[in-house]
């Protein structure tokens, strides 16, 4: 049956693939298009608002810790959960095995672009989420729906571009609900049973030629959590996602302790390789490529979906939900990418490594075990969780995207939840192929609609911002 579907499935997402991940040759590195288009919305939000992933961190960190809550509000949760629901949904198996992929792709040097990169994500992310708060729908039982799918078609519609808006936003919401089932549920279930089947004895393992249980016992914990919807996904991420960064930034922390001598040459081989490379195929233009690529596709910068969670944040000025949301690359590429990059650079790096063909998660797992032996136990567990809270906020991601389609119904709700709950399952116990390959192409497709309205919408952003500094900062 899985070769059915696959081969069934497969020139379709081979011609979604091949249009979203285009490249052009750029010297003798190859460039995909999605990532200069991600990179350049980065760039061009940095300058046009005047460096605010620098100038607002503060302010950012103040509203996280709850100094300008007000409870009387509009919205459904805190700053601090939704922030944690859409960090959630960023920080997962890509932290522990795309870092390591970039490395053996692109050297120490591709770290450093993706620190620039990630830095350049926040001002985008800061973008998002303003419009998220902006435009979005407050529903009649007190629930609230926002993202890029109501931002396009009510901001565009501010605009004179009344079509193109609702035209953008279903392409966007459509997009979103097929790309979910990928990115944020089987590709997740599915890297959390191998992990866990691994850890337990491969082969030997009592759950090997049964990972339909790890998806059923995932979906069960996934359901718990959704069926109250973003305030019972809030509750929960609130609680998680601190706890499982801790448990893995403490784990990465002791192994650089234990490594210390080798950390100052860790950190001079990140700052050689981003300039002068050896031996890594398309030179320094592909070690940049490398390391903007495996950040956005971490932290998500320009695909909107975070604006989804954010929109449902309480409070009555939309910039301050930017603020916020503004962390998020910061957590997820600065801090936390940048934590596997070092352990993997002090422990078990070697030149050889470029092209050799080791896998994200095997070279991650392997760097920690050469330091202590027992560590591949809490970096199994921290696997988990981040893929388990990544499908919880995803879950959420595309309930929204499919309400905007049909409408906001309670059985519309429960319906997509459903049959995101069977995909768990089917994730977790099914070769992936060209299923997963389609809707993750989907997932970066909403960033041509998603940039578009943002840099259409730039003026009404920067307008926000201006506003809100002149009363409030």
């Amino acid at each position: 049956m899985d070769e059915f579907i696959d081969q069934a499935m497969r020139p379709l997402a081979d011609a979604v693939a091949g249009f979203i991940f285009f490249a052009i040759r750029v010297g003798d590195a190859e460039l995909p298009l999605i990532v200069a288009w991600l990179i350049g919305g980065g760039l061009f939000f940095t300058i046009y608002l005047r460096l605010i992933n620098v100038r607002g961190f503060r302010h950012a960190l103040h509203l996280v810790q709850g100094r300008h809550d007000n409870h009387e509000d509009p919205g459904e949760i805190t700053h601090f959960q939704a922030l944690t629901a859409a960090v959630s949904g960023t920080v997962g198996i890509g932290n522990i095995a795309g870092v390591a992929v970039a490395i053996s792709m692109g050297g120490p040097g591709a770290t450093f672009w993706l620190i620039i990169a990630g830095l350049l994500g926040m001002s985008t992310k800061f973008a998002e989420c303003t419009l998220g708060l902006k435009f979005r729908v407050h529903h009649d039982d007190g629930s609230v729906s926002g993202g890029p799918m109501y931002y396009l078609e009510e901001g565009l519609k501010a605009r004179k571009l009344p079509r193109v808006g609702k035209t953008l936003g279903a392409f966007y919401a459509a997009a979103m609900v097929i790309g979910c089932l990928g990115i944020g549920n089987m590709f997740q279930s599915n890297q959390a049973a191998a992990i866990l089947i691994n850890v337990t004895g491969a082969a030997d393992s009592p759950l090997a030629g049964r990972a339909w249980l790890v998806g059923l016992g995932l979906a069960l914990a996934v359901a718990l959590v959704i069926i109250g919807g973003i305030r019972s996904i809030a509750r929960t991420t609130a609680k998680l996602v601190p706890g499982m960064a801790i448990l893995y930034l403490l784990t990465s922390l002791v192994i650089l302790i234990l490594n210390a001598s080798s950390l100052p040459g860790a950190v001079s081989a990140i700052w050689a390789g981003a300039f002068t490379p050896a031996g890594i195929t398309g030179g320094m233009i592909g070690v940049i490529i490398i390391g903007f690529r495996r950040a956005v596709f971490s932290n998500e910068a320009g695909l909107g979906s975070a604006a989804i969670a954010h929109a449902t944040a309480r409070t009555r000025y939309p910039v301050r939900e930017g603020y916020v949301a503004l962390l998020e690359p910061f957590i997820d590429t600065v801090v936390i990418c940048t934590m596997t990059a070092l352990v993997i650079i002090t422990t078990v790096y070697e030149p050889s490594l470029a092209g050799a063909g080791v896998s994200g998660i095997e070279l991650t797992t392997r760097a920690f075990a050469s330091t202590l032996w027992w560590t591949p136990v809490p970096l199994s567990i921290a696997a988990v969780l981040f893929a388990f809270s990544t499908m919880i906020t995803w879950s959420y991601y595309g309930v929204k995207a499919f309400t905007y389609l049909v409408g906001h119904h309670r059985w519309a709700d429960l319906g997509f939840k459903l049959f995101f709950l069977l995909f768990v399952v089917l994730g977790a116990s099914v070769q992936l192929g060209a299923v997963v390959d389609l809707s993750d192409a989907l997932v970066f497709v909403v960033a041509i609609p998603n940039l578009l309205g943002l840099y259409l919408m730039a003026p009404l952003i920067k307008k926000e911002l201006t506003d809100y500094e002149s009363t409030h900062r």
